[in-house]
């Protein structure tokens, strides 16, 4: 059963954690998932199979009886219908389905494979579970906002319990793209700006989902997407190109994934963009050369939704065939959705185009991943709806959802101690479209949750006040519309309070696939609604709901209190709750900085300082800024407040020098001055002054995560080591130069914090 523990204190996170992770029982565990092992009779079943059933081992369809929200997450297709796809499974012709309806869809196809088809191979179930089953937990953006990498371990490993009692094998997730430019919709899947948070969140939640065996009924098989560098897409635009050094490639946007395969997993997914000329799903240096031979992966790689098809339009293959046959020779051994390998790869092997032993590799892959996740030994191992049930929607699990939920948020400002509101004493006007009712709460890519099934935020306050008569709820506005009347009766709302929650931002549809944005304000409607309740002069906490960093304007922005809450899931109102009033005290971190305005995108904090950065202090002509505002965040990355006054100081180096084959310890004093209790996130930054290439003016190296008491201070030490100072100057392999460094422990990406200088030695 999935693990539950709740830590208050994270152990120290960063490049010596990495390595401490990469030495440990776990890892080794995970090492052994991370190695394909062929069954004999793997070869035997192949060496009876016709060219058509070996083409259907390396198809997978959508399900024609789709589960949930299944049918809105993806084009519109004109598929078979559910019976028309048992005779495929009958046939051979599948090798699995995706966004099922549950274990009784599963329970009848998987019956026609093994029972009725020739070969009788069992199917494999594959879903996208990107944030959560049945219950939904943050969406990972925001989750990465806890600077807890066990927390996403944790409520992975209850997705899978959930999912794999539903009768599915295979998670489309975790999506480890870094996303630099808040433009774009699908950053809301994946781990924010920074590699480091990237590459430990992907490896915390591939050990989730798979844990150390494959075959048990609470796990499932996990999948690394998008390959490669999605996230770099140029302006934000979903699907668009990606033109990129190998250096840049590999210093940022490659390493969330190689820790995931790193961690265990064993399958990849192509990504949709093209990469300097090259669609990702055609790219035999990516897919093959690197993936393959480089970092020696062993397990499957899957095209995206159609992505094999997609080649046409990019204008890299002439029709369905040629793009088969070049997504094929690229090494995507399955195609998803499109149906061109099961039409086109049995007569592009009899025409030679397609070497028979390259086919047979890919369905070796296959079949040996479906014999690990146990489905040869029993096809039906994960499917059976009385667990479905009885697994869904627990109370630990929903406990789970709330913790994740209010660790998820950020707290970006507090003038004058608002926060948190008192539980009596003050009557509360709830204002804006996300006040309260059930929608906008379990977020984007969720095909099983139900917003019918979460707490809402108004449910989540009248919960912990005590007078539920002092409570007033105005919608105010829509979402991207007014509402007739909506602003005169929320003003007169915040008029009768002592205080106003002003619940607004995005709705669920506008981030995910496709939603990227030109824009990233709050709607038009909402910045009115938010101007005329500020101007009635009461304090005003603003509650953010959002998918990406947002850029804040005018009374937006000018609130004395602002809570960063993203999409928390199925606990939504609870969490966000538990923090207006106290109950736990905001420890999240921004992982994406939120700009100043959105012309600024894509702007993230490990920038080049340029030939002509802007001094401290006023704006200089001729300098590196845009007109009128300095070349920094609204809100850095790593940026979060406590309910405590925490102070640092005191940094100490335990050596002016580092040697290549040594060490030295970076130190500091954390203090709490407030009254609270409070959780902090000490954060290590360095910054290399020269070198052969010219280097970001800061890198996250390692942070810790520490829990302070009313007037207590704790000294945070962190270790550094030449291969932490790390980078790609020329082509594929890392470098390390001897230089001057400059390391900070800070609170954020673009505080002061504490500094000092150290000299690395050749």
């Amino acid at each position: 059963m999935f693990d539950t523990r709740i830590s208050r204190r994270a152990a120290l996170m960063g490049a010596g954690a990495v390595a401490a992770w990469l030495a440990s029982p776990a890892r080794a565990l995970l090492q052994a998932v991370g190695k394909v092992n062929v069954p004999t009779f793997v070869d035997a079943l192949i060496a009876r199979m016709t060219l058509e059933e070996k083409a259907g081992q390396l198809s997978l369809m959508a399900s024609a009886w789709g589960g949930g929200a299944a049918l809105s997450l993806n084009p519109a297709s004109a598929g078979p219908n559910f019976q028309q796809q048992v005779d495929e499974a009958r046939q051979g012709q599948l090798t699995g389905v995706f966004n099922g309806n549950g274990a009784t869809m599963a329970r009848i196809l998987q019956t026609a494979a093994v029972k009725d088809s020739r070969m009788k191979i069992p199917l494999i179930f594959a879903a996208d579970v990107i944030h959560g089953h049945r219950t939904i937990f943050p969406v990972p953006l925001a989750e990465v906002a806890s600077f807890e990498p066990d927390l996403a371990r944790r409520t992975a490993e209850a997705a899978a319990f959930e999912a794999a009692g539903a009768g599915i094998d295979w998670t489309f997730s975790p999506m480890v793209d870094v996303a630099r430019d808040q433009r774009w919709g699908r950053g809301v899947e994946g781990g924010g700006e920074d590699v480091l948070l990237g590459r430990l969140f992907a490896a915390a939640r591939v050990q989730g989902f798979q844990g150390s065996d494959l075959k048990s009924t609470e796990r499932m098989l996990a999948c690394i997407k998008h390959f490669a560098a999605y996230g770099a897409a140029e302006s934000g635009l979903d699907y668009n190109t990606v033109d990129i050094s190998e250096e840049r490639l590999r210093e940022v946007y490659l390493q969330p994934y190689k820790a995931g395969f790193d961690a265990g997993a064993l399958s990849a997914m192509a990504s949709f963009n093209e990469i300097n000329g090259i669609p990702s799903t055609g790219s035999k240096w990516l897919q093959t050369q690197l993936l393959r031979g480089e970092w020696g992966f062993e397990g499957f790689v899957v095209s995206d939704y159609t992505g094999d098809e997609e080649m046409i339009a990019h204008g890299y293959a002439k029709d369905g065939r040629d793009a088969a046959r070049i997504a094929f020779l690229a090494g995507v051994d399955m195609s998803m959705q499109s149906g061109l390998y099961r039409k086109y790869l049995p007569d592009l092997v009899r025409s030679g185009a397609v070497p028979q032993s390259a086919l047979d590799t890919s369905v070796r892959r296959v079949l040996a991943l479906k014999a690990m996740l146990g489905l040869f030994e029993d096809p039906f191992r994960r499917i059976d709806v009385k667990r479905e049930t009885a697994r869904s929607l627990l109370p630990k699990t929903r406990a789970l959802a709330r913790e994740s939920g209010r660790k998820s948020i950020v707290l970006l400002k507090n003038e004058s101690d608002l926060l948190p509101l008192p539980r009596s004493g003050k009557k509360i006007a709830l204002i804006g479209p996300f006040a309260s009712g059930q929608h906008d709460l379990v977020g984007p890519w969720v095909v099983y949750g139900d917003d019918a099934k979460a707490i809402d935020l108004a449910t989540g306050v009248r919960s912990q006040i005590a007078d539920k008569n002092g409570l007033i709820i105005e919608q105010g506005s829509g979402v991207e519309e007014p509402l007739g009347g909506g602003i005169e009766k929320a003003v007169a709302a915040a008029r009768a309070a002592d205080v106003v929650v002003l619940a607004i931002g995005e709705s669920q549809g506008m981030s995910g696939e496709a939603q990227s944005r030109t824009e990233i304000v709050v709607p038009a409607p909402q910045q009115a609604l938010a101007e005329a309740v500020a101007a009635v002069g009461k304090p005003v906490v603003v509650v953010l709901k959002h998918g990406r960093a947002l850029a804040l304007e005018g009374a937006v922005a000018n609130a004395p209190a602002i809570l960063a809450t993203w999409f928390l899931g199925t606990e939504t109102g609870n969490s966000i709750a538990d923090v207006l009033f106290g109950a736990y005290s905001p420890s999240g971190r921004l992982p994406a900085s939120f700009p100043r305005r959105s012309g600024q995108e894509p702007y993230y904090y490990a920038h080049k300082s340029t030939g002509r950065p802007n001094p401290p202090g006023p704006l200089e002509a001729y300098k590196a800024h845009f007109r009128g505002i300095p070349n920094s965040a609204l809100y850095s990355f790593g940026h979060g407040l406590t309910y405590g006054k925490i102070e640092y100081s005191g940094l100490k180096l335990s050596n002016p020098a580092l040697t290549m084959a040594g060490s030295i310890e970076v130190s500091a004093t954390v203090t709490n001055r407030g009254r609270r209790a409070a959780e902090e996130v000490v954060q290590l930054y360095v910054h290399q002054r020269t070198g052969s290439v010219t280097r970001p003016v800061r890198e996250l190296k390692a942070f810790r995560k520490i829990a302070l008491a009313p007037g207590q201070s704790e000294t945070v030490r962190f270790t550094l080591r030449s291969v932490d100072l790390a980078f790609y100057a020329k082509g594929s392999r890392p470098t390390v130069e001897p230089g001057t460094f400059v390391a900070w422990i800070a609170p954020s990406a673009e505080s002061d914090g504490v500094s000092g200088t150290f000299e690395l030695t050749a």
